[in-house]
């Protein structure tokens, strides 16, 4: 090609017969190694994600293998601080928080009522001050607040949480393999970046394969991590001034801990607005009802802002794919490997999204319509036009040339 960009003709017969074969045997080994090929993926995308980094600290005369262990323990290290921390805050939080519910539950006041049985009776004098005497949920209240032990819940909560933690062990072994292959597809990049380049040479003046994988990677990245901190922002700020107006007993408190909590669950595509909302509501409600309310109008303000204005500008230049496409991708993604398919079918889609512009520019099929034309041995010849201004010339010299010849045989008679 001019450009310096190697075109690649698909023939027919490898349409016909190579194509599907191909697609069979995809299919056959992605249904059986599942596992396999998912933590290949994983370790893929890691690598792309972190090569930029490896491939700077080499520019500054870093051997690239040192290059590698300084970039997997500068992320293992801040890993692991950020989960320590955020697990004993949100310990903590838990606790204290499980302690005041426990308090509006269990705990009797002067009235020898606690703080939950005296909302009931208000809210059963409102509704008979309303002429709503015929609804009559006293009774029934103090049976369900009495019932509620909360100290219960929350210490088989946190023993849930643990065993969680503890069980995480298992999946040891499929973090320390997906940390070994991406480190081997770590030393090897440049490798098999000079050998694309040398077979599929990128057109001039625009980046090699690898860059435009790592740039569309790293967008989705910073994009969703952008997203996510707005979103957590709004909802702590929003929590914390609730709280400090009266509105949401104690959320000025526990707004820091819940925009974090918010943040975190934005992480995950179209579930995580709402698993994040789950903790404030439910606290809310428990605290007091009508704070309830407040909590949830400002997370139905948050989501309609994210949707319509965050989402279509941050996440908008970063993926580059229709919603419709995002959804079955997401779907799949849970069929084929549930929550951790999720995590990473965006990513995944963003690469191929890359992949495919690359390949399209440089991959054409044969044509069929050739074919059929050489099949039945149908040649057609079509001559080329006369140009229309020599028409008119040519009919006046013959006719001159008929008249002249007229005139001859007309001239030997008079003679």
């Amino acid at each position: 090609m001019p450009d310096g960009a190697t075109r690649m003709v698909i023939p027919r017969w490898i349409q016909l017969v190579g194509l599907p074969l191909l697609l069979l045997l995809v299919w056959a080994l992605a249904h059986t190694l599942t596992r396999v090929v998912f933590l290949f993926i994983v370790a893929g995308l890691i690598a792309l994600l972190l090569n930029p980094m490896v491939r700077t600290l080499g520019r500054i005369w870093i051997p690239r293998g040192v290059a590698v262990a300084i970039v997997y323990l500068s992320f293992a290290a801040a890993a692991t601080f950020s989960i320590i921390a955020l697990a004993t805050v949100g310990v903590d939080h838990v606790r204290s928080s499980a302690n005041r519910v426990d308090n509006y539950f269990t705990r009797v006041g002067a009235h020898h009522q606690t703080a939950a049985e005296r909302d009931v009776d208000r809210f059963q004098k409102w509704l008979d001050t309303h002429h709503l005497r015929r609804v009559q949920i006293r009774k029934q209240g103090v049976e369900l607040v009495q019932s509620i032990n909360v100290k219960k819940v929350t210490s088989n909560a946190i023993s849930l949480i643990e065993g969680a933690a503890v069980s995480a062990i298992e999946i040891l072994f499929s973090i320390i393999l997906v940390i070994v292959v991406s480190i081997y597809m770590l030393l090897d990049m440049n490798r098999l970046g000079r050998a694309i380049d040398r077979r599929f040479p990128p057109k001039r003046g625009s980046p090699p394969l690898l860059t435009r994988l790592e740039s569309s990677l790293a967008g989705y990245v910073k994009g969703q991590l952008l997203l996510s901190l707005i979103i957590g922002s709004s909802a702590g700020v929003g929590l914390w001034l609730l709280g400090a107006v009266g509105l949401f007993p104690h959320g000025d408190r526990y707004a820091l801990f819940f925009g974090f909590w918010v943040a975190f669950t934005e992480l995950i595509p179209y579930l995580g607005p709402w698993l994040g909302a789950i903790p404030p509501v439910a606290y809310a409600l428990v605290t007091h009802p009508y704070a309830a309310v407040w909590v949830i109008v400002l997370f139905l303000v948050i989501h309609q802002i994210e949707g319509h204005v965050v989402v279509p500008k941050v996440m908008g230049s970063a993926l580059r794919l229709h919603p419709l496409l995002v959804i079955f991708g997401l779907l799949a993604g849970a069929e084929i490997y549930g929550i951790l398919g999720i995590f990473i079918v965006l990513p995944l889609l963003a690469v191929l999204r890359a992949l495919w512009e690359f390949f399209s520019e440089r991959v054409t099929f044969e044509s069929w319509a050739v074919a059929e034309t050489a099949a039945v041995g149908v040649s057609v010849a079509t001559p080329p036009p006369a140009p229309a201004e020599q028409a008119p010339a040519a009919k006046r010299r013959a006719r001159k040339k008929a008249a002249a010849e007229d005139e001859k045989p007309s001239g030997k008679a008079d003679e």
